[in-house]
Parts: structure tokens; C-alpha cells; sequence
């Protein structure tokens, strides 16, 4: 992996980086990406990718990055994983932790379930549960209507 300072732009108190970032695998696959860097956060503004990323290897792409990312371009002072330096193993992701697989399905079943029941937005309940934006809700919320945990969106004559 490397990591090149591409631009950086300041403002008042707050500094923001760009980096060029590209990693490289030994199969000859290639991830480019342009990513910004401010205050501690990491934001992905550009990715290429040779083959083209699955989608679980784009959800996995910032824990990927986000080290390296942040030491080079001065982002955090906290070793990756960790909060103020305090060497403990706290995430530095929004993002709730959230189980895999069938449990995962079955937990945004339950929440899509429950805002229905309590005449809430089903969507924003499982974005609100998982930490994902409206996209990756739908998708899965679809994955929980294939498994058979909600009911088909359609019906089908």
C-alpha cells in the first residue's frame, strides 16, 4: 500500500488532506483510490479498481485504508484502533457492530418489522440500527425478503 499527500486545503482552524492512496495485491489486482482526510475522519471521494471490487470488499475498504491513511496524512496522533492514544481497542467506526450473516438478515427483519408495528419508516428504523446509508438498507432489506424473513414486496400473478 502507499500513500501520497496529493493536496490540502485549511481553513480557520481545520486542515483538510487529500491523499492519493493505491494498493496493490500479488495477483496483479489493483485498488487507486483519492481519499480526504479531516479532523481524524477518513472520506473516500474516488475509487478504480482492477477487477472491480465486490461489495464486500468496498465495505471493507476503509478498515483497509484507514491506518495508514491516517498516519501519513497527520489525520490522528491515536495508533489505528484506538481513541486519544490511550492504546485501548475501541473502534473509531460510527458504525454499530452488527452480527453476519443469517442473524444479521434476521436483526433487520425484526427492526423492519417493528417501525412497520409502530408506523414508523421500516428503512430509516434499519439504517438507524445498522449505521448504513438508504442503499445499503435496501439491499439489506432485500437480502432479508430472499431469505424469507419479511414478505415479498410484489405479488406475483
Amino acid at each position: 500500500m502507499s500513500v501520497r499527500r496529493a493536496w490540502e486545503v485549511r481553513e480557520n482552524d481545520t486542515a483538510t488532506t487529500w491523499c492519493d492512496v493505491r494498493l496493490s495485491f500479488g495477483d496483479g489486482a489493483g485498488v487507486d483510490l483519492l481519499a480526504a482526510v479531516c479532523e481524524g475522519c477518513v472520506s473516500v471521494e474516488d475509487v478504480r479498481a482492477r477487477p472491480a471490487l465486490s461489495l464486500d470488499d468496498l465495505a471493507v475498504l476503509s478498515d483497509w485504508i484507514e491506518g495508514p491513511l491516517l498516519e501519513a496524512c497527520g489525520g490522528a496522533a491515536a495508533a489505528p484502533g484506538t481513541q486519544d492514544g490511550a492504546g485501548g481497542s475501541e473502534k473509531r467506526h460510527a458504525r454499530p457492530a452488527r452480527p453476519r450473516g443469517v442473524e444479521s438478515r434476521r436483526l433487520v427483519a425484526g427492526e423492519y418489522l417493528a417501525a412497520q408495528r409502530a408506523g414508523r419508516d421500516p428503512v430509516l428504523a434499519v439504517m438507524s440500527a445498522t449505521g448504513h446509508g438508504r442503499r445499503r438498507a435496501l439491499r439489506l432489506i432485500a437480502g432479508a425478503r430472499d431469505a424469507g424473513l419479511l414478505t415479498p414486496r410484489h405479488v406475483r400473478r
